[in-house]
């Protein structure tokens, strides 16, 4: 049997953290197979902190790049330079990365230049559209270039890869990571920390949970979509829309004017991860621009629209947990009210059946690196929505 293998996880945001920790929690139940080194790069300060501190992981290199008012360019710069100082120490046998920051393609491309394999997980999402989702379209596909194991959500994901030229071999379909955290939290009894959310009566009103903070969308589209929202408070009196605000002064010049002192409308600052999702959980429907919520939402069982123009997970919508409504004010509002007036199709999105994952994502990661590494005799089974 071989030796034990050093893996190094780098992430450097909320989201990773929060799909990477079952990965990381699935290789350390093996310390006989791996030697687990968690970096952060930092990029994302206290809810990156708040994801540690929930599972009781530390970080092992934290590499805190954060400034205030960076740029993207001069974040990739410290993360590279940072890396490069942690591999040349580290020397693990394999780096993961996840998904589509500035800390993935920064983590894939320091490991390239060290000669250093990577897998990516998450791999294969795509819109084929460089500027939307900006820039995670290019950070997802400078990983993929890059990794020499592809760890694919869903078959639709491997089939992007494939058509890339990406040798099948290399391609394990493995479910979605974010999947597994998400059951693991809603399955926990829970109190929410967010005082306002505490006194909220979900059973009394159709709560409506929001979320909106893209970049491509920062300017008319944002604009449109918090005029709707409004809109759609006015016209329905069982309604009441929670929005934690994102802290970008854009998004917050924006949402406060039109959303602040509507009675069926409450802005929060951000929440916790865990409150997020037990209020989307309680919630009658969720409206968002974000991505991983498209693969969290069908956990609960809850509708949602996706206020983009495009999106990488079209399998949320082929599926039915998922209307795109673009951007337009017609477009948001038309979907919105559908869903609110519509209860056919509401129940229709609700009973869909989750295309992403079963739980079982991250297991199916660790027992195939432990192939990999001729540290287990059998490849495991892949996951299929089927």
């Amino acid at each position: 049997m071989a030796q034990r293998r050093k893996i190094m996880t780098i992430f450097g945001t909320r989201p990773e953290g929060t799909k990477m920790v079952p990965v990381i929690k699935a290789l350390k139940k093996r310390p006989d197979q791996f030697d687990v080194v968690i970096v952060n790069t930092g990029q994302h300060r206290e809810q990156l902190d708040q994801v540690f501190a929930i599972h009781g992981l530390k970080p092992d290199h934290d590499l805190a790049v954060m400034q205030p008012n960076q740029t993207l360019s001069g974040t990739m710069t410290r993360m590279l330079t940072g890396l490069d100082s942690v591999l040349e120490q580290e020397k693990p046998d394999l780096v993961i990365i996840h998904g589509d920051t500035g800390s993935t393609a920064a983590g894939s491309l320091a490991a390239f230049y060290r000669q250093i394999p990577v897998a990516h997980v998450e791999a294969g999402l795509r819109t084929y559209n460089k500027y939307s989702p900006w820039p995670e379209e290019i950070n997802r596909r400078m990983a993929g270039i890059i990794a020499d194991i592809h760890f694919s959500p869903t078959p639709l994901a491997r089939q992007n890869l494939l058509s890339e030229r990406v040798p099948a071999a290399s391609i394990f379909v493995a479910g979605q990571t974010g999947v597994d955290a998400t059951l693991e939290i809603l399955a926990q009894p829970y109190e929410f920390e967010t005082p306002a959310l505490r006194e909220i009566d979900f059973q009394a009103r159709r709560v409506i949970s929001v979320t909106a903070h893209r970049r491509e969308n920062y300017g008319e589209p944002m604009r449109n979509m918090f005029t709707a929202i409004r809109d759609l408070a006015d016209k329905y009196e069982d309604v009441l829309f929670i929005y934690p605000v994102h802290l970008a002064p854009t998004v917050r010049s924006l949402a406060f004017p039109i959303l602040e002192n509507h009675p069926r409308i409450v802005l929060l600052d951000p929440i916790p991860h865990p409150d997020m999702l037990h209020m989307m959980a309680r919630s009658y429907m969720v409206m968002a621009d974000s991505g991983g919520l498209q693969e969290e939402t069908p956990c609960m069982g809850v509708p949602q629209v996706l206020m983009r123009e495009t999106t990488e997970r079209p399998e949320a919508v082929e599926a039915g947990v998922v209307i795109k409504s673009g951007t337009s004010y017609d477009g948001v509002f038309t979907a919105g009210d559908q869903l609110l007036s519509d209860r056919a199709l509401y129940e229709r999105m609700a009973k869909a059946k989750n295309p992403f994952g079963d739980g079982l994502a991250s297991e199916r990661i660790a027992d195939y690196l432990a192939w990999k590494f001729e540290l287990a005799a059998f490849k495991p089974t892949e996951f299929s929505p089927a």
